[in-house]
């Protein structure tokens, strides 16, 4: 189980939001993300997982000069996944130039399918979907709207584009550290054939311990944000335990 680490960049900080709020719940935990990147790397991570928070909410990239260098400073042995803001081909296209393994697309490909189903095609390996859900229903533009969509139904429409995995947040959970939707997760996973990456409540040893236990239904890996920054999990020893249990 792939463990990674969250880099949520806010106005060029590492915060961690609570449920999507950007305006109440905002926690910073560190003035420079690069240093953050630099640390993960230290620890042992095999993937970093950051997200543009303000490009999420804008529609388009923000954070673009701080992610270059966090890229700069890390890319070389650490693949980066980023999400938050990418709505066109150009954006996707200068990401992967930049050095960005995968992009995370959310909003977009829920709007607008056919942009998705064009960066599959254009970017066949690079392309990750996030679906963000409550209640099994999907969420759109940085949580803050619920649609009527069926999360399940998304992720084979979207498997079928061919999104490389799908990234999975309850995002009634999520910064919450109430621990992780396991049964909403592992549902999800048996619909689809491509990977799974569990995200949203991740709070302690025992959730990696659980979300281990079912790495076999096609969870990939698992997003660990608050409870990494609040300490409560330590994450050399988190995907040591990980890699016990996958072995």
């Amino acid at each position: 189980m792939l463990l990674i680490p969250a880099i949520d960049i806010k106005d060029g900080r590492c915060v961690r939001l609570q449920q999507g709020d950007m305006e109440n719940n905002v926690t910073v935990f560190s003035d420079d993300p690069v240093a953050m990147a630099r640390h993960w790397l230290a620890q042992g991570a095999r993937r970093l997982h950051i997200v543009d928070l303000n490009g999420a909410r804008s529609g388009h990239p923000v954070n673009e000069t701080v992610i270059r260098k966090i890229i700069k400073a890390v890319g070389d042995d650490l693949p980066v996944q980023l999400g938050g803001g990418i709505r066109d081909l150009d954006t996707i296209e200068r990401y992967i130039d930049d050095g960005v393994s995968f992009v995370v697309i959310g909003t977009a490909a829920v709007k607008n399918p056919g942009f998705l189903h064009d960066a599959c095609g254009a970017f066949a390996g690079h392309v990750i979907v996030a679906l963000d859900a409550k209640g099994g229903k999907v969420a759109t533009d940085g949580w803050s709207k619920l649609t009527g969509h069926d999360v399940t139904d998304l992720a084979k429409k979207f498997e079928d584009y061919g999104a490389e995995a799908i990234l999975y947040t309850d995002i009634g959970r999520d910064g919450m550290m109430s621990g992780v939707n396991l049964e909403a997760t592992v549902e999800l996973a048996r619909h689809v054939k491509i990977p799974v990456i569990a995200s949203g409540g991740i709070a302690s040893m025992k959730d990696i311990e659980q979300l281990c236990a079912v790495e076999s239904e096609g969870i990939e890996g698992a997003i660990l944000g608050r409870s990494l920054y609040e300490g409560a999990i330590d994450f050399k020893a988190a995907q040591e335990r990980a890699d016990e249990l996958g072995a």
